[in-house]
C-alpha cells in the first residue's frame, strides 16, 4: 500500500515537471528567434528519448539484446510518409516513377487543420503498427535465439529491410533510392493568420508532447503487471516460467511494443529532418540509440530522456565551437578544425562511462531520485 502511494505520488511529480517543461518550451519557441539550435535539439531529443525509452524495454527491462531499432525506424518513417504527402505533389515526389501507387493522403481525407491533425497522428500510429507487424512476424524465430545471437539477427534485419526499401521494383511505393518529400512536418503545425503570418509557433511543442504521452503509456507498461513479467524475464527466465510466466509470449510481447514506439519514433524523425530516405537509417542510428540507452542508465527511463538531451545537445550544439578555426591575436589555436568536435565528444562519453559505470540514472527512474532527495533533506532537518 505504501509503495502504490509512493509510485502514484512519483508519477504526479513527473507528470507536473512535465507540464512545466512543455509550457516552458510553449513560451521560448514564442519569444526567441525559431532558428535559435535550441529547438532543433528539442526536437531531435525528443524522437530520440522516444527511441530510446523503447530500445530500453527490450533491453533493459525485458533483458532482449536487439539492435534493430533503425530498421524498425525506417518501417515507420515510410509509412508516414507515404500516407501524408499531397496527392498533388505525388507527381513531383515520384517523379522517376511517373507518380505514384498511392492515390490519397490521410490529411486531406479526413480535411482542414483538424485533419491535418487526425491525419498525422493516424499515419504515426499505423507506422508504429506496421513496424510491430514486421516484429511480430520476425520475431517468431529470432526470439529463440539469446544475447549476442539474437543482437545479430536483429541487426541483419535492419540492413535488408534498408535494402528492401531501395529496391526499384518498390519505386512507385517507397521512391526507391530516392527521398520523400513534402508531408507534413513539425512546422505544419504552427498557426498562421489569413495573412500567412506564424501567431503561434508549435514545431518544437508538439514533439516534446508526443513523445511524453508515448513514453507515459511506456511508464504505465512498465508499473504494470506486464511490465514486472519483463522485468522477472529479465533477472532469471527459469525462474519466471516457474512462476507460470509465459516466455515466448511476453518476450514477443515485448519486442512487438518496443518496435510499435520505434515506429512512431520513425515517423517523428522523418517530420523532424522534412524528408525521409533509406539511406539515413543505419547501423550508425542503432549505436546512437544504445549509446545513450547505456549513457542514461539500462533500465531507467528517466535515463534514457536526460541522456537523450545531453548527446544531442553536446554533439549538436555546445561543442559545435570546435569544428572551426579560433585565433587569438596572429595565434592560431591547436586542434580546431572540422572533425575535431567528435573527437572531444568520443573523449567525453568514455568519460562518462568510466565514472558512471551504470549510466547517469542507473536503474532509477525520477520519482526515486527526487525522493532519495527528500529522505536526504529530512534527515538534514533532524541532524541540525
Amino acid at each position: 500500500m505504501l509503495q502504490e502511494k509512493r509510485n502514484k505520488s512519483g508519477m504526479i511529480a513527473v507528470m507536473g515537471l512535465t507540464l512545466m517543461l512543455l509550457v516552458l518550451v510553449l513560451m521560448l519557441e514564442n519569444t526567441i528567434k525559431p532558428t535559435h539550435m535550441i529547438f532543433i535539439v528539442l526536437k531531435k531529443s525528443a524522437v530520440y528519448a522516444l527511441v530510446a525509452s523503447s530500445m530500453n524495454l527490450l533491453n533493459g527491462f525485458t533483458g532482449l539484446f536487439s539492435l534493430g531499432q533503425a530498421g524498425f525506424m525506417l518501417l515507420g518513417a515510410y509509412t508516414y510518409s507515404i500516407l501524408t504527402i499531397p496527392v498533388e505533389s505525388r507527381e513531383s515526389v515520384y517523379y522517376i516513377y511517373g507518380g505514384s501507387a498511392i492515390k490519397f493522403s490521410l490529411p486531406e481525407l479526413f480535411g482542414g487543420v483538424v485533419g491535418l491533425v487526425l491525419g498525422v497522428l493516424v499515419a504515426l500510429i499505423l507506422g508504429g503498427c506496421v513496424a510491430a507487424l514486421v516484429a511480430w512476424l520476425i520475431g517468431l524465430p529470432v526470439l529463440r535465439l539469446k544475447s549476442d545471437y539474437l543482437a545479430i539477427a536483429t541487426l541483419g534485419f535492419g540492413e535488408i529491410i534498408r535494402a528492401v526499401f531501395q529496391w526499384d521494383k518498390l519505386g512507385p511505393v517507397t521512391n526507391g533510392a530516392n527521398a520523400l518529400k513534402s508531408f507534413p512536418t513539425f512546422s505544419s503545425f504552427n498557426i498562421e493568420n489569413a495573412d500567412g503570418q506564424v501567431v503561434l509557433r508549435l514545431s518544437a511543442f508538439v514533439p516534446l508532447l508526443l513523445a511524453a504521452v508515448c513514453i507515459g503509456i511506456l511508464l504505465l507498461l512498465i508499473n504494470s503487471s506486464y511490465g514486472r513479467a519483463f522485468k522477472a524475464i529479465r533477472e532469471d527466465e527459469i525462474a519466471a516460467e516457474a512462476m507460470g510466466i509465459n516466455l515466448a509470449k511476453h518476450k514477443r510481447l515485448a519486442f512487438c511494443i518496443s518496435s510499435f514506439f520505434t515506429g512512431v519514433g520513425g515517423g517523428m524523425f522523418a517530420m523532424f529532418a522534412n524528408q525521409a530516405q533509406a539511406k539515413n537509417f543505419v547501423t550508425s542510428m542503432t549505436y546512437e540509440i544504445l549509446l545513450i540507452v547505456v549513457i542514461g542508465g539500462i533500465g531507467s527511463i528517466s535515463g534514457s530522456c536526460i541522456a537523450s538531451f545531453l548527446y544531442v545537445a553536446a554533439s549538436e550544439w555546445w561543442l559545435r565551437f570546435l569544428d572551426s578555426e579560433a585565433y587569438i591575436g596572429n595565434f592560431q589555436v591547436p586542434l580546431l578544425r572540422t572533425g575535431f568536435r567528435m573527437v572531444v565528444f568520443s573523449v567525453i562519453i568514455m568519460i562518462v562511462v568510466l565514472f558512471f559505470r551504470r549510466g547517469l540514472m542507473g536503474d532509477k527512474e525520477l520519482p526515486d531520485l527526487l525522493r532519495m532527495l527528500r529522505s536526504r533533506g529530512k534527515r538534514k532537518e533532524a541532524a541540525q
